[in-house]
């Protein structure tokens, strides 16, 4: 008998082990568990705001609906990879060469986008995205993407002959992006998102940041013993929400080494430069140690040190990270910058025009929404706005005809954060 009720209390205890195991696996699956599809329902930081001229249920469908517009428009697979997908960014014609048909940049968007939605078939699509981008890499380390795809002669996808190296805002969105694939379904299946992820980050590590100076350069190009290259960043490029995300993914501190340099750019060109304006350039570059707007045609074009077409997504790029964080270090900007566009165009977001000098000149006519929808998320850090950002959504979701892929890319983006659906990978990524 003695025995016997051993033998049953060791039973009772192998059980006891076995269901506490059961338990702990149980409530880690839960813990790691999908964000799930849209719509998620982020809480932002306290006090900040969202649309108030609609219900949730309409800013959710909204989003929803031009969603599947969007992909209708711009997510392709090339003629010979029924298992790759690539965003076509060259709608409009505008790209060169001509036979131009994505970019990192598009191709950073389109896998952050689908990770986010999280539909029914949004998997496989990230997953085809996923797998273009890792048959498109960099001359300088094949685990950064080369920054634009053309068309051959035969039809086939290739990278733009003489010209397969990076941009690091692209690099950088595709590496978010695989985080926020980890965390909405896991690393177990076909792709490991989380390994690739890391493969990314050392990669950008390595090529995209001037590790001695913690700044973010603008491709892999760019040498860091290069004193204008190597010394200068794109403004739209400072993705701050992104470093602290990488941080906690990674362990790497190096990270908020970039995070913290990337606010004191900002700020230096805040304090010193942009005015009573609060705009950011194009492009900042450095000259003994101080930052400055970068001269005309620096990389790009004559407005390379105005606020223009890249830097018309920093109100959207820089507050992303109060919004999930609290960090209030852009707040003053972020605020002076909305105060002024405010006043500029009399609370009316028609009259946003398509790029300033820092002192407020307008150097550009137009009306994209390429520059209105991200000043609908600059607009959601200060109650007083309420009246400025229900102008600024009802502006937002109307189609323009001459919205391009990139307008309306930013658009659905800056809709989801607007809308509280955007959300930061940072739990369950180590």
């Amino acid at each position: 008998m003695k025995k016997r009720s051993l033998l049953i209390a060791v039973g009772v205890i192998v059980f006891g082990i076995i269901a506490s195991i059961a338990l702990v696996s149980q409530t880690k699956k839960k813990e790691v568990a999908g964000k799930g599809a849209f719509p998620q329902h982020t809480v932002y930081q306290a006090g900040t705001i969202k649309p108030d001229n609609l219900s949730q249920e309409e800013m959710d469908a909204a989003v929803t609906t031009f969603y599947e517009t969007w992909k209708d428009n711009y997510l392709k697979q090339p003629a010979d990879k029924n298992d790759e997908y690539y965003i076509f960014y060259n709608d409009k014609g505008y790209a060169e060469p001509k036979n131009a048909v994505t970019v990192s940049e598009a191709h950073g968007y389109g896998m952050m986008i689908t990770a986010i939605m999280a539909g029914s078939e949004d998997k496989r699509y990230f997953d085809g995205l996923y797998r273009f981008y890792k048959a498109h890499g960099s001359d300088h380390d094949p685990s950064l993407m080369a920054w634009q795809q053309v068309k051959d002669k035969s039809g086939k996808i290739i990278n733009t002959p003489g010209d397969a190296d990076s941009a690091t805002d692209g690099d950088m969105d595709i590496a978010y992006s695989l985080l926020l694939a980890h965390r909405q379904w896991g690393s177990e299946g076909e792709i490991d998102y989380l390994a690739s992820a890391k493969d990314i980050l050392d990669a950008i590590m390595s090529n995209e940041i001037n590790r001695s100076q913690s700044l973010v350069k603008l491709g892999d190009w760019a040498e860091d013993e290069d004193d204008v290259y190597g010394q200068s960043t794109r403004s739209s490029d400072l993705l701050l929400n992104h470093f602290k995300t990488f941080e906690a993914a990674t362990g790497n501190e190096e990270w908020k080494d970039v995070r913290d340099k990337a606010y004191k750019v900002i700020l230096s060109i805040y304090k010193e430069k942009s005015g009573n304006t609060g705009l950011i350039p194009d492009f900042i570059a450095q000259s003994q140690g101080e930052y400055q707007p970068a001269e005309a045609d620096f990389l790009e074009g004559e407005n390379d040190g105005n606020y223009s077409w890249n830097s018309s997504r920093t109100p959207w790029r820089y507050t992303l990270d109060y919004l999930l964080t609290g960090d209030e270090r852009a707040l003053p900007q972020l605020k002076k910058m909305n105060d002024w566009i405010k006043a500029e165009t009399d609370g009316n977001p028609e009259n946003i025009q398509s790029g300033y000098t820092l002192s407020g000149k307008a150097v550009e006519e137009g009306n994209s929404t390429s520059f209105v929808a991200p000043f609908m998320v600059s607009a959601m850090v200060d109650s007083s706005n309420q009246q400025w950002i229900n102008r600024l959504w009802n502006r937002t979701i109307q189609e323009q005809d001459d919205d391009d892929y990139f307008a309306n890319t930013i658009k659905l983006q800056t809709m989801i954060v607007a809308s509280g659906n955007w959300w930061a990978p940072l739990e369950e990524t180590n």
